[in-house]
């Protein structure tokens, strides 16, 4: 099927998609939507970016004005459930524009805002109330709100959910409501809880899937840094930061206190820079989500809380400073670039306590990272077999590393024979690092920043050649990877609720 008119809806969301620029449903909407609209209860994998809330939002929308009724006072008809504000933000915007000249009511319940004045909201009743788990059970032990009228449950990003400890909230809620219930659930993986969860509150579901779990875009290019410590990260970064100056540059830290540190760092060598994590209230993110959009900024940092559900198309460039602990959470932080046929740059950073991570990353996603820089720890190195990914590199139509013979490449510069040095400073800084120091070599623009004063930054992409964000390949013919680099002493695991909007929302 290749219109929305086969498949199956009115000429009433018919309009509205076209009024709005939807013109060709994408493969997870092709899928779910006749599932939905039939009744069936649906397990959809898909990665973040795929257009899911169309594909549970427009049947769901369909039957509820088919069924002609209200919701009671503090009463719902659908409930969305998603891992963070942001994400319920996002799902409610886009199903505010599906409903256009309907009379359906959405409501949008999330921490950090005043549940005073969701209070109000939910006493007049919605129609579909999309939430987080935290909040919302705030709501139901306030009697702000009952699901005892609610007939469908739509789960999504259920994996990031149950990574973030919501399993028991969201078993409450699903017992909140009623039983003869449509329930869709999506998820871009589908782990052994996961698996679980279905088989506890979907009847007979139907699947379907449309990418594979662990691929990324075919768009995405990916690069690792092999750097000694946090020091030589930050050089790095600011030098890819300054060599692409009309970049939009998203940046993820596995804390809040490593991304605002960070941030403030950034902000104060001169890029324009904002973040958003735990620690920021509502309003402060949505700000810098805006800012961020609209290029007022060109650098954002941010924790797991911005991997899914932000759709950022203008987003040239992905660094992950820190490497997640979940492989997973690698592919969703990527999949902020390369948006809606976009080309894209992920840069990662690998420390020697990071190594395991990356590899974790690379199993998951069946390649092999491109080396912008530096070396692996002898005892960490890769496999012989795949070494360097000569004449074997090619599993990697995820966008990993240069393109496959035969296609095209973007103005990428003619490599540097193999013993020749990089042509990327990150070599240089490499270099610079191990010689030892004859004096202070601390970058002078960052006095004060202790942990972030970074080494000199070496020759800016030697003999002045721009790769518009590309770092150039390390060794002739050797496949390029993305991995991203973690402190352990940062992991910060207790701080995860907060990072990604539990409880909070």
């Amino acid at each position: 099927m290749s219109t929305f008119k086969e498949l199956g809806l009115s000429q009433q969301i018919l309009a509205t998609l076209a009024a709005n620029g939807f013109e060709k449903p994408t493969p997870i909407q092709t899928q779910a939507i006749p599932v939905v609209l039939k009744g069936h209860d649906l397990i959809g994998l898909a990665q973040t970016g795929t257009g899911k809330t169309a594909a549970f939002g427009l049947p769901m929308i369909e039957r509820l004005v088919a069924d002609g009724k209200r919701a009671d006072p503090r009463n719902i008809r659908a409930l969305v459930l998603a891992p963070t504000r942001e994400l319920v933000n996002q799902i409610a915007a886009n199903l505010k524009v599906f409903v256009k000249k309907t009379p359906l009511k959405i409501g949008v319940v999330v921490g950090g805002v005043s549940i005073n004045k969701q209070t109000e909201q939910l006493a007049r009743g919605v129609d579909i109330l999309v939430a987080t788990p935290g909040r919302l059970l705030d709501l139901v032990n306030r009697k702000a709100v009952t699901l005892t009228q609610g007939r469908y449950l739509v789960l999504d990003e259920a994996d990031q959910m149950l990574d973030l400890g919501f399993i028991h909230d969201l078993r409450k809620i699903a017992k909140l409501v009623p039983k003869n219930r449509q329930t869709l659930l999506f998820s871009a993986t589908m782990p052994k809880q996961i698996a679980e969860l279905a088989g506890e509150y979907l009847t007979d579901p139907l699947k379907v899937e449309v990418t594979p779990p662990g691929k990324a875009a075919d768009k995405i290019e990916q690069y690792v840094h092999f750097v000694p410590g946090k020091d030589l990260k930050t050089s790095i970064l600011k030098q890819s930061l300054s060599d692409n100056p009309d970049g939009l540059s998203l940046i993820f830290s596995r804390t809040k206190h490593g991304a605002e540190k960070l941030m403030k760092h950034l902000d104060h060598v001169g890029f324009k820079a904002a973040s958003i994590h735990g620690n920021k209230s509502q309003g402060q993110r949505e700000r810098a989500l805006k800012a961020f959009r609209d290029g007022e900024i060109r650098v954002l940092v941010a924790t797991d809380v911005a991997a899914r559900g932000i759709d950022i198309p203008g987003v040239t460039h992905v660094y992950n400073y820190d490497l997640p602990e979940v492989p997973d959470a690698y592919v969703h932080r990527i999949g902020r670039t390369a948006r809606n046929g976009r080309d894209g740059i992920a840069i990662a950073f690998c420390t020697p306590d990071e190594i395991r991570l990356l590899r974790d990353i690379e199993k998951l996603m069946g390649i092999q990272i491109a080396i912008a820089s530096g070396e692996a720890p002898a005892d960490q190195a890769r496999p012989s077999k795949g070494r360097g990914g000569r004449g074997n590199g090619q599993r990697h139509g995820n966008g990993g590393g240069h393109r496959q013979e035969g296609r095209p490449h973007r103005e990428r510069p003619a490599r540097e024979p193999a013993a020749a040095p990089s042509s990327f400073a990150g070599d240089d800084l490499l270099r610079d690092e191990r010689r030892p120091p004859k004096h202070d070599r601390r970058d002078q623009r960052q006095p004060g920043h202790g942990h972030h004063e970074g080494r000199s930054e070496g020759n800016r992409n030697h003999e002045g050649r721009k790769h518009r964000g590309r770092p150039a390949s390390k060794h002739e013919g050797r496949r390029q990877r993305d991995g991203q680099p973690g402190n352990r002493h940062e992991s910060g695991r207790g701080n995860r609720r907060t990072d990604n909007g539990a409880r909070q929302g």
